[in-house]
C-alpha cells in the first residue's frame, strides 16, 4: 500500500467515526460526473488527492472543525459549497480593485468568522492556505496552513493541527505568493 493509500485509509477511518459541527452523517462520495462538472465550472482540475477525498470518502462532512465543504451542493449549515464559494470570491474580486481572491485557490473548509482553509490547486504540492480576514498585520490575511494537502490531512488525523486546543501556540507564516498570484490574475 502506497503512502497516499495509507493516508486515505486513515482519513476514511476518522471520517467514519467523527462528525464535524453541523453534520449528522457522512455524505456519500461524489461520482466522476459531479467531479467533472465541478472542474468545468472552476476552469481547472482539482489536485489528485483532493479529488480522491471527494470520490472515495465523502462529499464533505469530514475534517477539522466544520469539516470539508461539499463540492457542489451546500452543507447542512447552509454554507456555500466549495465551487460556489470560489466562484463568488472570484466575482467579488473582479468588482472590487482593493480585494483579491487568487485564481486556483479553492476554499475547502470553513472555520467560522469568515475564515477558510483553501487548497492552492495550481501549486504542485497543493499547499493549504488559511484565509483569515480578521488577522492584524497580515498581507491580505493569507497564511500557509500546511505545505501540502497531505501534511494538512496528517495533522488532522494525528491531532497536531494549529486548531487543536493543545496546539494553539503554533504560528503560521504569511503566504508570500499572495501579491504575485493576485497581480498575475489581474493582468490576465
Amino acid at each position: 500500500m502506497t503512502e497516499i493509500e495509507q493516508l486515505l485509509a486513515r482519513v476514511a477511518a476518522k471520517a467514519r467515526n467523527t462528525r464535524p459541527w453541523g453534520w449528522t452523517s457522512l455524505p456519500e462520495p461524489v461520482d466522476a460526473d459531479t467531479l467533472a462538472r465541478a472542474e468545468s465550472a472552476l476552469g481547472f482540475r482539482l489536485p489528485p488527492l483532493l479529488a480522491e477525498l471527494y470520490l472515495r470518502i465523502g462529499d464533505g462532512g469530514f475534517g477539522p472543525e466544520y469539516g470539508l465543504l461539499p463540492l457542489l451542493d451546500g452543507p447542512p449549515a447552509g454554507e456555500p459549497a466549495a465551487v460556489v464559494q470560489y466562484l463568488a470570491n472570484r466575482a467579488d474580486a473582479r468588482k472590487d480593485p482593493d480585494w483579491s481572491w487568487p485564481e486556483g485557490v479553492l476554499p475547502i473548509s470553513h472555520w467560522g468568522c469568515a475564515m477558510y482553509a483553501c487548497v492552492d490547486c495550481h501549486a504542485p504540492e497543493s499547499t493549504v492556505l488559511l484565509f483569515e480576514p480578521n488577522a492584524d498585520g497580515a498581507d491580505h490575511a493569507w497564511f500557509v496552513d500546511a505545505p501540502s494537502l497531505t501534511d494538512w490531512l496528517r495533522a488532522w488525523v494525528d491531532g497536531t493541527g494549529w486548531y487543536e486546543e493543545t496546539n494553539e501556540e503554533l504560528g503560521m507564516r504569511p503566504w508570500t505568493d499572495f501579491r504575485i498570484r493576485t497581480t498575475q490574475a489581474r493582468a490576465s
